[in-house]
């Protein structure tokens, strides 16, 4: 460190001595011409002053002489002439030497001002070179800290190899151990196998049993039945008539949080009181609905976003959900347990309906396309590009061939499933937010955002009956409609709150139901026509009934 300070001391030193002498060198000589000039100034000035004290002599001694001789004063004025041409000339010098004496102490004068804007140069280059100098203080310092870490990193970094080594030895060994595991395990799983097949060999048998001998005795109530009916035939009407009619809901009879926040999705199972809601706090809710009361039954947990759909399998043993964080899961009602995972879409999941059989599942996203997947493989088999954002889908028949989808772009396409393409679209006025079909999947109602429910008549494909009223408003691009089970209601939410169910055949307002405090966003019918429940919003949920 002293060191340092002697080389950087001698350094400045340095640099002042040659600076001095760089800057007298150059003004050695000017400072010489001007000594001299004031010595020739001093010189002059005294000759004149002599030379003035002569004239006046003369001038004295002029008056004297008129008593001597005319030669005398000729030679006298001769000589005052030659003094005064000579005191001319060096008054002439003198203003010269005056003039160049000025003109030197103007370039003095710039000179200085110079030497003063070069020393306050060279203030500022010492203190920046000060400055320089405990930077480099402060980086010598910091890069003998760095020695000493680079020091410890070398020695960890060692370490580490040594137990990286060590590490593989025993990852090595534990390979072995689990091929081992494996191998053992798949002759385990193989021989299961054969024993699972033999017992259900024995079970489809056994079951075959059973179901030939309640077939006969099914066969034989009817054949009593009809016999009954021929000798009443109003009996058999009645006993012809539809299985359930839907009532028409008069007032709530249960209210409940459902969830933390937004509810976007509501489901009923389809042969218990069992209802699904889904919501912004990524979870499904299953809730077991008796009249006048609500009992929560299990949390569906996994999805990492706001459920947007719901639906059961025919059998309400699984559940399918679709979320907004590009993936759809399955879980088993049974023991609430996750099942499938299935991702693939590059955006948010709105709709998802299980394809027919409960091993086959159809989702539409704001990817602008359509996947089918296969539960059994968890993957994808097909993909149908729509060119725009599916906001809902059904599915016409129980095989699940042809697939219906309501888009963005205002079309509802019609998806074969043995085809690639979509044929038949047909457009309406505004953003489909939601579709529904009846039982005999005949008729298809479409919420738009033109404020309007659309009625379609499938066999002609085009819309037969418009619903609309004054005050009802669809609150958001995913409001859901529903048909009752008997197809003679259709109800939905309106941005209001307020729950608006018409007539199918009047095509009028049967009853607008107001309970809830912000827009409502999804319905869904009970399938044996009693309830009806409706979510929110604001995380409320309510269900209707006729009493």
């Amino acid at each position: 460190m002293y060191g340092n300070d002697v080389f950087w001391k001698n350094s400045i030193l340095s640099q002042l001595q040659e600076r001095n002498r760089r800057e007298t060198d150059l003004f050695q000589d000017l400072v010489n011409e001007h000594n001299k000039l004031f010595e020739n100034y001093n010189t002059l000035h005294t000759e004149n002053i002599q030379l003035s004290i002569q004239i006046e002599k003369l001038k004295g001694g002029g008056g004297l002489g008129s008593k001597s001789s005319s030669l005398g004063d000729i030679r006298y004025q001769e000589k005052i002439q030659q003094l005064e041409r000579k005191l001319l000339a060096q008054a002439e010098e003198l203003t010269e030497l005056h003039r160049r004496k000025g003109e030197n102490a103007q370039q003095i004068i710039d000179l200085n001002v110079a030497v003063q804007e070069k020393d306050k140069k060279i203030a500022s280059k010492d203190a920046i070179l000060a400055e320089n100098a405990a930077t480099i203080i402060k980086l010598q310092t910091e890069a003998e800290n760095l020695e000493k870490s680079k020091s410890e990193v070398l020695y960890l970094l060692g370490t580490l190899r040594d137990e990286h080594q060590s590490l593989q030895l025993l990852f090595s060994s534990l390979e072995d151990k689990l091929r081992k595991a494996q191998d053992e395990n798949r002759q385990l799983v193989e021989r299961l196998i054969k024993y699972k097949a033999k017992d259900a060999d024995r079970m489809n048998e056994e079951n075959d049993n059973f179901l030939k001998k309640r077939y006969a005795k099914i066969q034989k109530e009817i054949e009593e039945a009809c016999k009954d009916a021929r000798n009443s035939p109003e009996e058999l009407t009645e006993g012809c008539g539809p299985l359930c009619t839907s009532n028409l809901p008069a007032c709530a009879s249960v209210k409940f949080d459902a969830h933390e926040g937004e509810v976007s999705a509501v489901k009923w199972s389809p042969l218990e009181r069992l209802l699904a809601t889904g919501g912004a706090d990524r979870k499904i809710k299953l809730w077991e609905i008796s009249k006048n009361c609500r009992e929560k039954k299990a949390t569906l947990v996994g999805s990492n976003a706001c459920v947007m759909a719901i639906d059961f399998d025919s059998t309400g043993s699984l559940i399918l959900g679709a979320s907004n964080d590009y993936a759809t899961r399955v879980w088993t009602i049974a023991d609430h347990r996750l099942k499938h995972t299935l991702t693939g879409h590059s955006g948010k999941v709105m709709a998802a309906k299980f394809l027919g059989e409960a091993s086959k599942v159809v989702t539409g996203s704001h990817d602008r396309t359509l996947k089918i997947w296969d539960l059994r493989s968890r993957a994808c088999i097909e993909t149908k590009f729509a060119g725009s954002s599916c906001n809902d889908l059904v599915t016409v028949d129980s095989a699940g061939s042809i697939i219906i989808s309501g888009h963005f772009d205002k079309s509802i396409r019609f998806w074969d499933c043995r085809s690639e393409s979509s044929a038949n679209n047909v457009v309406l006025n505004g953003k489909v937010t939601s579709l529904d079909l009846t039982k005999d999947a005949k008729y298809l109602v479409c919420c738009v955002r033109d404020d309007t429910l659309k009625l379609l008549d499938l066999r002609m494909n085009q819309v037969v009956t418009l619903f609309a009223c004054d005050g009802f408003k669809v609150g958001c691009d995913y409001s859901r409609a529903t048909f009752s089970p008997d197809g003679q209601y259709v109800a939905v939410g309106s941005a209001d709150g307020s729950v608006y169910i018409w007539g199918v055949n009047s095509a009028k307002v049967e009853t607008i139901l107001k309970e809830h405090g912000s827009a409502v966003t999804a319905t869904s019918w009970n399938p044996f026509g009693n309830f009806l429940a409706t979510v929110d919003r604001s995380r409320r949920a309510v269900i209707w009934s006729d009493i």
